[in-house]
């Protein structure tokens, strides 16, 4: 089988990850995404996330309804920060009959020089690039690369936490379960 990981904070979770998510299960090989959840990414502030579990499980009533995706844990039992090389050396001996790609965007694909050991993912895994504006894909590292045209929304995470803390309307943003759970648990009012 293969597997899409689609690595994130996830902090929350919106509809503009699900839509990359359903572009890419729609246009590639690949079988299913795992949407990784990253306690702690070592390339951004760590401040303002909330709890690993609530955003897992947050992925999770996103996601309920497609049997394509499914949420990840796996990140939370290694060591911290997460480093993207240690979470697929971990999975693939832990599922060595899978093969694994990595599913990000033409912004984050321009820093791969700055991942650990990113040589030897680019060597042993495959990765499936959204586009981006402006952030075109200049050097492939003669990685085994897809590079997708998928629709994206101008939404962000940042944005949504911000709407939530000025007390405006997250609807559409995230899905309604989401909404409900963030409103119900009052997360990221503060």
């Amino acid at each position: 089988m293969h597997i899409g990981l689609y690595f994130g904070s996830f902090n929350p979770i919106h509809t503009g990850h699900l839509i990359i998510a359903n572009h890419v299960v729609g246009h590639t090989d690949v079988d299913k995404i795992w949407f990784v959840v990253s306690p702690h990414n070592p390339l951004k502030d760590s401040h303002s996330l909330l709890n690993e579990y609530d955003r897992l499980y947050l992925v999770n009533l996103a996601i309920q309804d497609n049997p394509k995706f499914r949420g990840s844990n796996v990140e939370f039992q290694l060591p911290k920060p997460s480093y993207t090389i240690d979470t697929l050396t971990y999975l693939t001996e832990k599922f060595p009959l899978e093969k694994f790609s990595v599913i990000i965007g033409s912004d984050s694909f321009q820093n791969i020089h700055r991942w650990k050991n990113y040589e030897h993912l680019l060597a042993n895994y495959s990765f499936i690039i959204y586009k981006r504006p402006g952030y075109e894909i200049k050097e492939n590292y003669g990685a085994d690369l897809t590079i997708l045209e998928a629709p994206l929304l101008e939404i962000s995470s940042t944005f949504i936490r911000k709407q939530v803390k000025e007390k405006k309307s997250i609807k559409y943003l995230v899905p309604e379960t989401v909404v409900q759970y963030i409103e119900t648990n009052k997360y990221y009012a503060k």
